[in-house]
């Protein structure tokens, strides 16, 4: 994630998410928390639907996809098709040793294809390469399809904080994973890895 990402962003947390981050909270993120890794996931068709024209194109008006045309799309929003092919982002922070998933969110259209699970994977890769040794994070207690994508990878009950959520005082189960450089979860992570990459590329 870029700063120039911070738009799409917070766009797409509106529409995942009740409540937000304000944008200077992401911007202070990537410019001031040195322990803060973010990622964005771009849809690539959108991508390659603006590649640069060829010499017999190149006099061709060039029509930008607008955010605008994207389900929930603000009209104030920028035209780049650098933006509008972000469709999710995630994100941790390093405390010491544990790698602290602040966020995973996903545009609603795109949502039971995989691709939540994949950017759980990558911040999971994200915490192996930044030297971490576990992963752990917060999830609302009634969200049911999250905590069994969690449990999937490992991560276990190991607490509550209580009224956590600012727009409706739900509780927050607190979820953490075994050693992640154990044998026995890098096994189990990487075979699950592999798994989902093939599922992803079977669909295109």
């Amino acid at each position: 994630m870029t700063l120039s990402d911070v738009p799409r962003v917070i766009e797409i947390e509106r529409l995942a998410y009740p409540s937000t981050w304000p944008p200077s909270a992401y911007r202070k993120e990537l410019q001031d928390n040195r322990w803060a890794h973010y990622i964005v996931l771009r849809d690539k068709k959108i991508l390659e639907e603006h590649v640069e024209p060829s010499a017999s194109e190149a006099e061709k008006p060039r029509r930008f996809f607008p955010l605008s045309l994207l389900p929930g799309r603000s009209s104030t929003a920028t035209t780049s098709p650098q933006l509008a092919s972000i469709i999710g982002f995630a994100g941790l922070w390093l405390m010491v040793d544990e790698a602290h998933i602040t966020t995973i969110a996903l545009h609603p259209d795109y949502r039971r294809q995989g691709l939540g699970e994949f950017l759980l994977i990558s911040l999971i890769d994200i915490a192996y390469t930044i030297g971490a040794r576990w992963v752990t994070l917060e999830v609302r207690v009634s969200n049911y399809v999250a905590q069994n994508l969690y449990r999937k990878y490992g991560f276990r009950e190991a607490g509550l904080r209580h009224r956590y959520y600012s727009d409706n005082q739900e509780d927050a189960l607190i979820m953490w994973t075994d050693e992640i450089h154990s044998p026995a979860y890098r096994q189990k992570f990487q075979e699950q890895k592999a798994a989902l990459l093939r599922k992803l590329e079977a669909r295109g």
